[in-house]
This record gives C-alpha cells, sequence and structure tokens, in this order.
C-alpha cells in the first residue's frame, strides 16, 4: 500500500463490526486494521470477539457475523493490551472514526481498564473530507438534478419550490424506486428512521413499551414502574431528558401507584 503522504508516525485505519450503536452498551464483534509505518511496512488485522451478549438479528443482517460465528472467539480484553500496543504510538484513521467508531473503540478499552489517549493523536476521518468536499445540501440537488444553480438559497419559498423541482426530477431518474407518498415514506425510513425521544428510550405500542437501552433494555417499562420505581425516578432526573419521555415515564409511575392503591 503506497499512501501520498509523508508520515512521521505510524497512521492506523481501522474499521469495526458492532452489536450495535450504543457506545455504552454495546460491544465490538470484529476489528480490523491496517498500519502503515513511516517505512512503508503494512501490518494488517483483523480479529473476531465474543461480545458475551447475542448478537441482534437486525445487525447481523447488515454485517453477517453470527453468535455462531464469535462463539469461541475470545472477549475483546483478553486482547485489548496487544492491540493497545498495536496502535499505541500511531495516529488514526478511517471513515466515521470521529462519529462512531472511535467512540465505542475507546468505551471498550475503558471495560477493559485500558485508557486509549485519543488527544495526543492526529484523526482522519475520510467521510469528514467527503462531505467537506463533495457537498450533499440542497444547491449540489439542484445542480445535480435540475442542472441549474440554487439562486434563492436559504430563503424559505425559494429553497421549498427547488426541494419540490428535485423531488419531481428524482422520481424520472429513478423509475425503480417508490412513486407513491407510503412507498417513498418507506425508502426514506430505511435510509434514515425518524425517531422520537420516546423511540429513543422504547420500543412497542403505549401499553408495551419495552425499554432498548439502558440495565434495563429488554424489560417492559411497566414492568419497571412496579418492581424498580427508583430507576424511573432517576431518569426523571436527567438533563435534557425529552419533555415526551417525561411525560411518558411519569404516567407510568401514577398508573403503577394507582394500581397499587387498589389492590
Amino acid at each position: 500500500m503506497h499512501l501520498p503522504l509523508e508520515l512521521d508516525r505510524p497512521l492506523v485505519f481501522f474499521d469495526l463490526e458492532t452489536t450495535g450503536l450504543d457506545v455504552k452498551n454495546d460491544s465490538i464483534v470484529e476489528l480490523a486494521l491496517i498500519k502503515v509505518t513511516p517505512q512503508g511496512d503494512v501490518i494488517e488485522r483483523v480479529r473476531r470477539f465474543n461480545p458475551g451478549v447475542p448478537i441482534p438479528t437486525e445487525v447481523t443482517a447488515i454485517h453477517g457475523i453470527t453468535d455462531q460465528d464469535v462463539a469461541d472467539e475470545p472477549t475483546f480484553c483478553l486482547r485489548a493490551k496487544s492491540l493497545a500496543a498495536l496502535i499505541e504510538d500511531a495516529d488514526l484513521a478511517g471513515f466515521n472514526i470521529r462519529g462512531f467508531d472511535l467512540h465505542i473503540l475507546v468505551a471498550e478499552f475503558k471495560r477493559c481498564g485500558i485508557n486509549l489517549e485519543v488527544r495526543n493523536r492526529r484523526l482522519i476521518d475520510m467521510q469528514n473530507i467527503f462531505h467537506r468536499e463533495e457537498p450533499r445540501d440542497l444547491s449540489a440537488a439542484a445542480q445535480f438534478y435540475l442542472g441549474r444553480t440554487h439562486e434563492e438559497a436559504h430563503q424559505a419559498l425559494g429553497d421549498i419550490r427547488t426541494t419540490a423541482a428535485v423531488l419531481s426530477a428524482q422520481l424520472e431518474r429513478y423509475p425503480h424506486i417508490p412513486q407513491d407518498v407510503d412507498g417513498l415514506h418507506n425508502y426514506c425510513d430505511e435510509v434514515r428512521p425518524f425517531r422520537t425521544g420516546v423511540d429513543l428510550w422504547f420500543s412497542g405500542l403505549p401499553e408495551e413499551r419495552v425499554f432498548i437501552k439502558g440495565k434495563n433494555k429488554g424489560r417492559k417499562l411497566s414492568d419497571i414502574a412496579k418492581q424498580s420505581p427508583g430507576y424511573l425516578q432517576w431518569m426523571l432526573t436527567l438533563k435534557d431528558l425529552d419533555e415526551e419521555v417525561i411525560q411518558v415515564v411519569e404516567q407510568t409511575l401514577n398508573a403503577s401507584t394507582e394500581e397499587a392503591r387498589q389492590e
């Protein structure tokens, strides 16, 4: 591998596959890295780890790694020291490492009692370069789909006129994508689901809400209200907790209290 860069210390490209996107609670199941030294030497490593918890089926559908694939692999902590030594003197690079990979890597090392210092490293993120050099804003869409400059950028009516014109051009350009509102909604939801504050905490219908994160992940909200109300009271002290989440938690606590009184 040849890089058109002058390196004064090793540069490590890395990518992770994980059990999910929750930095605090999800774990690494695969780590791949390429270490390039100033002398031009290249070291490649791929390691898999047993996360100690089932890999969600929807996550396996993305990266293809199953529970069986990692059943006999060591935990991350068993290899943490050797991995830390491998990247100890290196700058780091990757795609979206500033947004995700580096955060979960630091958290995983921390759970193993190792402090992965990043402040003294240079971090190169190819996604940052891509987004800065190839803008994906409305002006770029107007140029690409309509072949014209968006002269009324950041004027609300002008923006929305161009937006509507872009949609028409997209439907003509991509006949294979849905051509109805329901279909387009589902198409967009697959790319970037819209999630309310409640959706970030719970799944299921209102009467069957289940935690999707935290130490009570997988348990019903109504059960926690009965068995561990202190946890919900703690949630209500969190700063920046969404107002809708506060309302849901308070209603569930009140309903549980009322039910207990009637028994």
